[in-house]
């Protein structure tokens, strides 16, 4: 595994090392120990999937202390654009994005730390995301923030009439209204 920081703290791309032959191939997707090495301390406690549709918005989505997540993503089919976007109050980076597209043909993960809120938009005409979590998911701590916020400008990479978001998503507030205790 190889781990590439982004301009974001804590906040890695993983690039899983692959083994190819006629066969098919073979790959280790999650490592605690290769974690450790890198210096990322992550405990996966649960793993989630989600199939979408193209067009289809998740997010931005994130629980508040003391049940904050961090999460791995991978797409195991498809392709999404990805996107971290950092609460952390004391953060360089805070109130910005990173964005990221991931598909099952890299084999690219990425690794969000806990204090961000992450959504994704589907690309492909349909994707499968699988992530870890290092925290159970708590209804109580659930929080999100407005997908299409003017004051984040998040270019979701599909067009403004493809998105499809839930009335869930719909209902967040703005990032600048959205609780916040990190």
């Amino acid at each position: 595994m190889k781990f590439i920081s982004t301009n974001f703290n804590g906040l890695f791309i993983v690039e899983l090392d692959l083994f190819k032959d006629k066969r098919g191939y073979f790959t280790e997707t999650f490592n605690i120990e290769s974690f450790k090495k890198a210096g990322i301390l992550f405990s996966p406690v649960q793993d989630n999937e989600s199939r979408s549709i193209r067009g289809v918005l998740r997010g931005l989505h994130y629980q508040l202390r003391p049940f904050d997540q961090a999460k791995l993503i991978r797409v195991i089919e498809g392709k999404i654009f990805d996107v971290a976007l950092d609460l952390r109050k004391d953060s360089p980076s805070f109130g910005k994005w990173f964005g990221l597209e991931l598909d099952a043909a890299s084999f690219k993960h990425i690794f969000i730390p806990k204090g961000f809120a992450h959504g994704f938009s589907v690309l492909s005409e349909s994707a499968v995301v699988q992530y870890k979590c290092d925290n159970l998911y708590n209804p109580a701590t659930e929080r999100g923030i407005m997908p299409l916020d003017p004051d984040l400008a998040i270019d979701w990479k599909i067009g403004r009439n493809e998105i499809i978001i839930s009335e869930k998503d719909k209902k967040h507030p703005r990032f600048r209204d959205a609780e916040n205790n990190f």
